[in-house]
C-alpha cells in the first residue's frame, strides 16, 4: 500500500494544536486529525538541550495533498522551524482508505 500517509507536528499549547488539526481538516488537506497530549518532549534547539510539554496533532493524507498540507501546516504554525513529518500507513482497511482518498480529493 502506498499514497497514504500519517502526517504530525507538536505544539506548545491545546488551542494551537486543536487551530491546526481544525484548519487542515476544514481545508480538506486531511481526512482526520487527532490532538493528543500533553506530551513531554526531550530535544536539542538553538544549541542547547531542552525539555518541555507540547501537544501533538496527528493527520490523516494521501501522498498527493501531503506538500499542500505541509506548506498549511507551516504557514499556520506559531514556530520558524515546526516539526512536520510523515510516514506511510502499511495497512489499513479498503474502506477506510477509500474514505480518506475521497475526502481530500481536489474537486470532491
Amino acid at each position: 500500500m502506498t499514497g497514504f500517509l500519517q502526517v504530525t507536528t507538536t505544539t506548545a499549547d491545546r488551542e494551537t494544536a486543536a487551530h491546526l488539526a481544525r484548519s487542515a481538516v476544514t481545508a480538506r488537506l486531511a481526512a482526520s486529525a487527532q490532538v493528543s497530549g500533553p506530551v513531554t518532549s526531550f530535544f536539542w534547539h538553538l544549541g542547547e538541550q531542552g525539555e518541555g510539554e507540547e501537544w501533538q496533532v496527528t493527520l490523516k493524507t494521501t501522498a498527493e495533498r501531503y506538500p499542500e498540507l505541509e506548506a498549511h501546516l507551516r504557514r499556520e504554525h506559531p514556530w520558524d522551524n515546526p516539526e512536520v513529518t510523515a510516514l506511510p500507513l502499511a495497512a489499513a482497511s479498503d474502506d477506510y482508505l477509500a474514505w480518506l482518498r475521497r475526502t481530500v480529493s481536489p474537486g470532491r
